[in-house]
């Protein structure tokens, strides 16, 4: 009866009602047992309206970098016309710095994208790309098939050469012009298939869009766009 007593006060006091511990009858726990199951803090879940508003945010911040890109740094382009063969051919995609003419003038030699005078703007308003050729203060001709910048004759190894290799010439209806300052004198590579300055005049730089640098699309022929080291004289001879 002792034994069975004791027994019995053992269990009481080593077992608690609503789950409490529960130890062996030698008084020893049990692991695992009588213990509350671990069960992880509810994440908080930031309201749905926050992660629209950081959306919103998001794709306005994307958008604003887009234009001041478009607008200030560079843009992609389209050639649309054959004027500038085989330096550039239709449907192939270039890339034209904005912001570097800002502080470093354009050259002659430059490929530049602009928009033409007009009354030689298209229904599509598209931009014209063409070569420099003449800066403000030079005087350009054009005769014996060739273009001469203050009296000195251009070495031009970007002109279109037909299917024998032969070269194109260079013509005109007007042979002399003085470039004003603040001008350019525009010319395609393709002579003969190519509306430019020998039609209607120097452009002027407000008008250029920018330089084209980079021909990027198709992928085949991804290249930076060479600018020819000919030397011309910088200053114009007299009137």
């Amino acid at each position: 009866m002792q034994a069975a007593a004791s027994v019995a006060s053992g269990q009481k006091k080593g077992q608690r009602r609503g789950g409490g511990r529960i130890c062996s009858p030698t008084g020893a726990r049990i692991p695992g047992l009588g213990q509350r199951p671990y069960t992880a803090d509810l994440v908080s879940q930031r309201p749905q309206l926050g992660c629209l508003i950081e959306i919103v945010e998001t794709l306005a911040l994307t958008l604003i970098i887009f234009v001041v890109i478009q607008n200030f740094i560079a843009q992609p382009y389209k050639v649309q016309q054959s004027s500038m063969e085989r330096t550039l051919m239709q449907e192939q995609y270039v890339l034209v710095d904005k912001l570097t003419p800002r502080f470093d003038a354009y050259k002659r030699g430059d490929i530049v994208v602009f928009t033409p005078p007009e009354d030689w703007v298209g229904a599509d308003h598209t931009p014209f790309i063409k070569r420099v050729i003449g800066i403000g203060g030079d005087t350009v001709e054009i005769h014996d098939g060739g273009v001469y910048i203050n009296d000195e004759r251009l070495d031009e190894p970007y002109i279109y050469k037909e299917s024998d290799g032969s070269v194109q010439t260079t013509d005109a209806s007007q042979e002399r012009w003085v470039i004003p300052d603040g001008d350019l004198f525009l010319m395609g590579d393709h002579r003969q298939d190519s509306a430019d300055s020998r039609a209607f005049g120097p452009v002027p730089v407000n008008q250029v869009i920018g330089r084209a640098w980079l021909r990027y699309w198709p992928f085949d022929t991804f290249g930076v766009l060479a600018t020819p080291t000919y030397a011309a004289p910088s200053e114009s001879p007299a009137p």
